[in-house]
């Protein structure tokens, strides 16, 4: 896929499914297919595997790579698939390489998480990687710490499809923006449907969303409230999954995936529980609050073939 037609897909919504585990912690493939699979099937524009959601830093490069392998034959080219890699320069490298073999359309290179990473040295990181990838790169730029030069020196690079800006420095985003060439990479909002109206203000186009693997109606609703320009719709849609995504943020964003492989798994599709040191499985309290949730949304018709959404465990 050239840089073009990933640009056009990062406009949309990039989902971000879960990963599967069978009763003994391992990846199950053919679930995990499936989720990427009703995700492509409800219209999603572009679909990363073992992204954040995916629980990328709790894999190894091995499973990683099953997991790409899953998201490749789920999707059945019905939308782009960009494969999540990251770590060392040199296996980032490798997964881009390893990625080209296995059909994915684009790369996203996870931000380096070196306790001693200089801002500078982070933006080489991406236009090094994005030197050596055979794919598009989208470039997942999530610390502090960066100026608008580190962030116009990265969207002017020929192989960099995308940047997922994922802070809520609106002010960098804003002028990087308006210093950056538009025909260069596309800023897209890295922080969910709960920031995607303040970022499509400041000058982004599409987001990412988690929500997808429950509810890609609403993510949807979202993208095509902002797309007209319809600022209140778009609000008004944000404001009746917040308590979906503030569950998520709980104990510091540890039950972000967690919330949702819960609603996955009783929405009839057992993905299991989440690796540590994320939070592995929800409180009753918590879960009975998301159940009430799902339920809300069933019976508004946002979404559509969850089956039994009655707490389970």
């Amino acid at each position: 896929m050239g840089i073009a037609t990933m640009r056009q897909a990062l406009m949309g919504v990039s989902g971000v499914p879960v990963t599967a585990y069978d009763e003994n912690g391992e990846v199950e493939p053919q679930i995990t297919a499936m989720v990427y699979r009703r995700v492509a099937a409800a219209g999603i524009h572009n679909i990363v595997a073992a992204g954040n959601t995916g629980e990328f830093y709790a894999l190894t490069p091995q499973e990683i790579r099953r997991v790409h392998e899953a998201a490749v034959s789920g999707v059945e080219n019905t939308a782009p698939v960009t494969a999540a890699i990251g770590r060392s320069l040199r296996e980032a490298i490798g997964m881009a390489k390893d990625a080209a073999k296995i059909g994915a359309s684009a790369v996203m290179s996870h931000q380096p998480v070196d306790p001693f990473a200089a801002p500078s040295a982070q933006i080489d990181y991406f236009c090094n990687l994005a030197d050596a990838s055979p794919l598009p790169l989208v470039a997942y730029v999530r610390a502090d710490g960066f100026n608008v030069d580190d962030m116009v020196r990265l969207a002017g690079h020929g192989n960099i499809s995308g940047i997922k800006f994922a802070t809520p420095d609106l002010m960098l985003l804003s002028r990087a923006i308006a210093a950056s060439d538009p025909a260069g990479a596309l800023f897209v909002c890295g922080l969910a449907e709960s920031w995607a109206l303040s970022f499509t203000a400041a000058g982004a186009r599409g987001f990412t969303s988690g929500l997808v693997n429950v509810a890609p109606q609403l993510s949807l609703a979202v993208h095509d409230a902002l797309s007209k320009g319809d600022f209140a719709a778009a609000r008004a849609i944000i404001n009746r999954l917040e308590p979906f995504e503030r569950m998520r943020t709980k104990f510091r964003n540890g039950a972000n995936v967690t919330v949702v492989k819960e609603a996955v798994t009783h929405s009839g599709l057992d993905v299991g529980p989440v690796r540590v040191p994320g939070l592995p499985l929800l409180d009753q309290t918590d879960r009975e609050e998301l159940f009430r949730l799902l339920q809300g949304w069933e019976a508004a018709g946002d979404i559509h073939g969850l089956g039994d959404l009655r707490p389970s465990r």
